[in-house]
């Protein structure tokens, strides 16, 4: 069974910077499409950054282009969100989670909370 275990969230000031960490564990994370959605009380859970297991493929929620990066490293079996020029809006927990096939994800790591101070 796989399990992901995210950490790095906190409380920043805009403008500041964080990094999210996930541990990937149970699978072969190699073989697993790796991505990072959000959720604020309330609302329905949104993607944010994801990864391709292939060639490194990244895509991002649009609001978050220029200022979120997600990277992977396939030999500590992790993948990070660095996340700069924080917004108050960005504000959430985040959540890591891996996908076998496509996205279609299976696993959800227990998240991450990011508060971002204006």
């Amino acid at each position: 069974q796989v399990q992901l275990v995210e950490s790095g969230g906190g409380l920043v000031q805009a403008g500041g910077s964080l990094r999210l960490s996930c541990a990937f564990s149970g699978r072969t994370f190699s073989t697993y499409n790796m991505g990072w959605f959000r959720q604020v009380p309330g609302k329905v859970r949104e993607f944010v950054a994801a990864i391709s297991r292939n060639d490194g493929s990244t895509y991002y929620k649009d609001s978050v282009k220029g200022r979120f990066t997600i990277s992977r490293d396939n030999v500590k079996n992790s993948v990070y969100l660095q996340m700069n020029s924080l917004k108050p809006e960005d504000t959430a927990v985040y959540y890591c989670a891996a996908a076998l096939t496509g996205q279609a994800y299976d696993y959800w790591g227990q998240g991450t909370q990011v508060t971002v101070s204006s």
